[in-house]
């Protein structure tokens, strides 16, 4: 089937209710009409997720954003401008329209366009807002490939094989607040970039409670012990281990090495992030160590889902 016949039916299966994974260029989603609650349901059900964590909507137009939105303040459309279509999601004050299980709840929704054709493609023959976390089991790592959506939700009615994501993390996250813009999570598109259209003003309060996806604690949890390079007491042997590599040094006895990035590069690390260990899992390797980063620009989202990835290795 080519690939514009498999979009014009996974169009066909969103406007019947049913689920269907696609690419992004961050990871894949899972997808649902955002306007139907009981096809969205169906989300929460297949990835086991809990009620409390919101779900973004994926929009193929800035002019879809008042299908979503209330609210009329125009720097919307300056970060719009500049990072839409693109790994940047803005939770807003949500219409009555967009059921609350979208949302958990809250009176705000998260609100992205992807940069990826086939997304945008579907979205638009779908002729609605497509509500779609990652295509994966709660907890477990982000898929990167059709084949990660495959092993972890093999009951999903449709999946558009897209190749690998070419960024390979979620998006950045923010709330506008009267003072400019807060970061909910960490993504590619860095606090530096985003400061670029407005200031960045911290209010702690956003940060003590669930108002997007990916602010729980424990997450992207794999298979393999999974431990941070000098951050955790590791009782493995090193030829037991498999070290994923971002400066390529002392990766000796290691009884297997992946380098993330050739030059150093923390784009290049981000992208290869969740696809080496999705790799790792299906190795003989016991236990996985990852190298820390320095945290700035992406920096700082990289050693986000390392955290995550190995939050019960810091209770």
């Amino acid at each position: 089937m080519y690939l514009h016949a498999k979009i014009e039916k996974a169009a066909k299966y969103i406007k019947e209710g049913k689920l269907v994974a696609f690419p992004t260029e961050t990871v894949y989603g899972l997808g649902a009409d955002a306007f139907n609650a009981y096809a969205v349901a169906k989300i929460f059900e297949l990835k086991e997720r809990p009620s409390f964590d919101p779900l973004i909507v994926h929009i193929a137009s800035i002019n879809d954003i008042r299908q979503l939105t209330i609210t009329e303040d125009d720097r919307i459309y300056k970060i719009a401008e500049k990072f839409w279509p693109g790994s940047l999601t803005i939770i807003l004050p949500k219409k009555t329209s967009v059921p609350d299980i979208v949302t958990a709840g809250l009176p705000s929704v998260g609100i992205r366009i992807p940069n990826n054709e086939i997304a945008l493609k579907l979205i638009e023959l779908s002729g609605c807002p497509i509500a779609a976390p990652s295509a994966n089991k709660f907890g477990k790592l982000s898929p990167t490939t059709a084949q990660h959506v495959k092993k972890q939700l093999p009951n999903v009615d449709f999946i558009i094989d897209g190749g690998k994501t070419n960024v390979g993390i979620e998006s950045t996250i923010i709330k506008l607040n009267k003072k400019g813009f807060d970061i909910l999570r960490y993504g590619i598109i860095t606090k530096e970039e985003i400061e670029s259209i407005l200031p960045y003003h911290h209010e702690p309060e956003n940060h003590n409670k669930i108002l997007a996806s990916g602010m729980i604690k424990s997450h992207y949890k794999p298979e393999k012990p999974i431990f941070i390079l000098g951050k955790h007491n590791i009782t493995y042997a090193k030829n037991e281990l498999c070290l994923i590599s971002y400066s390529g040094q002392n990766v000796e006895e290691y009884k297997k090495v992946i380098l993330v990035s050739k030059n150093k590069d923390l784009k290049e690390y981000a992208v290869n992030l969740f696809s080496s260990i999705h790799e790792l899992e299906e190795s003989d390797v016991k236990a996985i160590v990852a190298e820390p980063v320095e945290e700035i620009g992406i920096g700082i989202a990289i050693m986000d889902r390392l955290r995550k990835a190995t939050y019960k290795q810091q209770q």
